[in-house]
């Protein structure tokens, strides 16, 4: 086939244990889906503990990843720029309007996330009923660990996920107070979308976001899953 220019290069994740690197295809993440974070952010408490989940994307190009410590330029046009720990759930198979009971076999594998948010742009654009994508889906925004897989992650339903800067403790929960659980998340994302290999889902964020300054060194891991050091440039 010709195009009109040379196609850019598919984002891609290195796999644990694996020379096969995985193929980014979509990024989704879901809003609010611990508690704690939901309050922090303003959010009124629900009679039954949770919300229905909504979603949000980042283009795949706004990924982040590789070995080592990864660089990761501050964005322009904020003064404002914030942390969000997640695990990220990458999707081997696909489907729409998944079963609940079927949801965990598409999952390839797991993955230490953080999604970076210009939240003084997002909360402009809250304010005007506008849509979120230049607070959550600008350069970079997606950064990533090598995901592991199933086999050797099995499906995590708890355990510690926490995030330090400088080497202060910033982000400190654990899987199970997730409101919404990976089956869930994927079933119902499955209603809206058809999912397919390759797509990731940002599963959410215990409380504790908050700001980042250039030259900030970020460590964060989740139990079971790994863990990633970046460093804002």
């Amino acid at each position: 086939m010709k195009y009109t220019f040379e196609p850019p290069a598919i984002p891609s994740v290195a796999v644990v244990g694996s020379d096969a690197r995985f193929p980014v295809r979509r990024i989704f993440c879901v809003g609010r889906n611990y508690a704690d974070h939901a309050r922090e952010m303003g959010a009124a408490d629900q009679a039954d503990g949770r919300e229905p989940p909504f979603f949000f994307m980042k283009p795949a190009d706004a990924i982040v990843t590789g070995d080592g410590e990864l660089e990761v330029a501050y964005p322009p046009l904020t003064k404002n720029l914030h942390h969000e720990i997640e695990m990220v759930v990458a999707l081997g198979g696909g489907g729409a309007n998944v079963a609940v009971g079927d949801a965990l076999g598409l999952v390839f594998g797991y993955a230490v996330g953080l999604d970076l948010t210009r939240r003084d742009i997002q909360g402009r654009a809250k304010e005007k009923g506008h849509p979120w994508d230049m607070g959550k889906g600008f350069d970079q925004s997606a950064v990533l660990g090598p995901i592991r897989p199933v086999g050797s992650a099995g499906h995590p339903g708890q355990g510690r996920i926490w995030l330090g800067i400088n080497g202060e403790l910033r982000q400190d929960g654990d899987l199970s107070a997730m409101m919404w659980k990976v089956a869930d998340i994927i079933a119902n994302l499955s209603t809206s979308v058809r999912l397919a290999p390759g797509d990731l889902i940002y599963s959410g964020t215990p409380a504790g976001v908050g700001p980042l300054q250039r030259g900030d060194v970020l460590t964060a891991g989740i139990e079971g899953v790994g863990e990633l050091r970046a460093r804002i440039v």
